[in-house]
């Protein structure tokens, strides 16, 4: 391991060597990619992250559009764990009108942010694991409750639709959108 890292190490120095020496030589225009981070990292072999496994889904595609606009898409691909609670587009729909265009514009980024962070906790937990009457940690600071209704696990008022396992954690699909206190 110390070796392969140390040949990298080497032919990474060399190439910014010869990469010094050229532009010494010779004046190019290149156009450099945006830095990109863990979102970036292009893997079609892996387990899907919890970012990847929302944006597959056609039911969330504004729960996508709102992290991505609240800069979260590169913190939640990251190795985690994270439970995150993914309303769907039909609970989003349930927001008073404007509400969701009004969270995406940039004076309230960090409202949205706020919001979003309430469906996201640090650690990987089963829907099962949750307890009637539980109350938990938020990303944002906060705490949610949870109720157990028969086999029906609910975060606030919003419904564990379905879940699915990601690679840095757990996706459940919920039927609302929960608001901190």
């Amino acid at each position: 391991m110390k070796i392969q890292f140390f040949s990298l190490a080497v032919v990474v120095l060399m190439a910014a060597c010869q990469s010094s020496q050229q532009s010494d030589n010779q004046t190019t225009t290149t156009t450099e990619a945006p830095a990109a981070g863990q979102s970036g990292v292009q893997d079609d072999d892996s387990q899907k992250d919890v970012v990847k496994v929302a944006v597959g889904s056609p039911d969330h595609t504004t729960l996508v559009k709102a992290v991505q606009a609240a800069g979260l898409v590169d913190a939640l691909s990251n190795a985690g764990p994270f439970t995150v609670f993914a309303p769907t587009n039909a609970a989003f729909d349930k927001l008073p009108a404007g509400t969701v265009e009004d969270l995406l514009k940039p004076e309230n980024l960090d409202k949205l942010k706020a919001i979003l962070e309430h469906h996201v906790m640090t650690s990987a937990l089963a829907a099962d694991f949750f307890q009637d009457g539980q109350s938990m940690g938020m990303v944002d600071g906060t705490n949610a409750t949870f109720k157990v209704k028969g086999k029906d696990v609910y975060i606030g008022d919003a419904k564990i639709l379905a879940s699915v396992r990601a690679s840095n954690g757990y996706v459940h699909v919920i039927d609302a959108v929960v608001v901190p206190k």
